[in-house]
């Protein structure tokens, strides 16, 4: 099978690599198409501690072309559409006992981030690979496999709305307007709030308002804090979620959350530098700051239904689809500041 290997710094070569060999419980995907994250960037930029060579994507779809011997034939057949919930979990420590298999603690030691005596990554930018079939997930054929390719980023922001416990009326600010800002922008409307997006570019905050967004701003045409204000009665937001991933932007989401509000931090800090924090203010006035990351299964499989259904549109955050063979470009276009999903499809 053909991969797209990462080997360094922005070093990508079509490798051809032995077929997987599928497991009793398993079954063997044909990956259709993947999405290009933020966090395959940094590794194609060399930004990040994971160990060469390399196969990245987690954001990918595809069908089954062989099943395991004990897979449930009930369950799952040859030619079915699905998505694989990428998570290493192990099922087994007190997280994955907690349902919070997200924060699982062996997810950090496994071969998908660090491998130095073989290949890291999660496999999505190859032709095939073997998956446990309780990592699977059913898509109906009419959903493009460009869609589906969503599911994984639609399900962090899901896992991230949901710890909000969005009330109908509240006023909610998203900083940042890029695929997982608008994902926000979506999921706050469908909630029954009032959605604020704070976003330099002209055309995702149009997009934004088209989405659903009820107020745009632009961060450096105003002061944010005094904007938000103005816009809330002097108090702030209730919930602010910022999808940035600058640390001096982290301290100006606690100065937009009101008093009593929440702070949801959705982005990795890069750099992860340290942010002041105004303790007085969150004893004071009893504001909640935390963070979220990556989806639970429960999260996983309702951003699945969400997509099937037709609740939530992705097509509008699809930018541009590339063949696995013009690799180098994809990322390189995926690399623009102004650009929304790249999607890398295989044939």
């Amino acid at each position: 099978m053909k991969a797209i290997v990462e080997t360094g710094i922005k070093q990508l070569e079509i490798q051809e690599l032995p077929m997987p060999k599928i497991k009793k419980d398993e079954v063997l995907m044909k990956i259709r198409a993947n999405g290009l994250c933020t966090n395959d960037l940094r590794d194609y930029l060399g930004d990040t501690k994971y160990t060469y060579p390399r196969i990245g994507g987690h954001e990918f779809s595809g069908e089954i072309v062989e099943l395991g011997s004990e897979v449930n034939p009930k369950h799952f057949f040859v030619g079915d559409h699905v998505v694989k919930y990428i998570i290493p979990y192990c099922g087994e420590c007190h997280y994955c006992k907690t349902g919070r298999e997200n924060l699982c603690i062996e997810v950090a030691n496994s071969t998908t981030f660090q491998n130095p005596n073989g290949i890291s990554g999660f496999f999505g930018m190859s032709q095939y690979i073997a998956v446990k079939s309780r990592d699977l997930y059913k898509y109906p054929k009419e959903v493009p496999f460009t869609h589906s390719t969503f599911t994984e980023p639609l399900a962090c922001v899901v896992n991230s709305i949901e710890r909000a416990e969005l009330m109908f009326g509240q006023d909610v600010v998203i900083i940042g307007g890029g695929v997982m800002g608008l994902f926000h922008v979506i999921l706050a409307k469908l909630s029954g709030t009032r959605v604020i997006l704070s976003e330099l570019n002209k055309e995702r905050r149009k997009l934004a308002e088209k989405l659903g967004a009820d107020v745009t701003f632009d961060p450096t045409k105003t002061d944010p804090v005094a904007f938000v204000k103005e816009q809330t009665g002097g108090r702030g937001a209730e919930v602010v979620f910022n999808t940035t991933a600058l640390p001096q932007i982290a301290y100006q989401a606690m100065e937009l959350t009101a008093t009593g509000g929440q702070t949801f931090m959705f982005s990795s800090m890069h750099p992860n530098d340290p942010v002041p924090t105004d303790m007085g203010s969150i004893h004071s006035y009893e504001k909640l700051i935390t963070g979220t990351v990556s989806p639970k299964i429960p999260t996983f499989y309702r951003a699945v239904q969400l997509i099937a259904k037709g609740i939530v549109d992705v097509t509008p955050l699809l930018a541009k689809t590339f063949e696995y063979d013009d690799c180098v470009a994809a990322f390189e276009y995926a690399l623009r500041p102004d650009t929304l999903k790249t999607i890398i499809t295989f044939d």
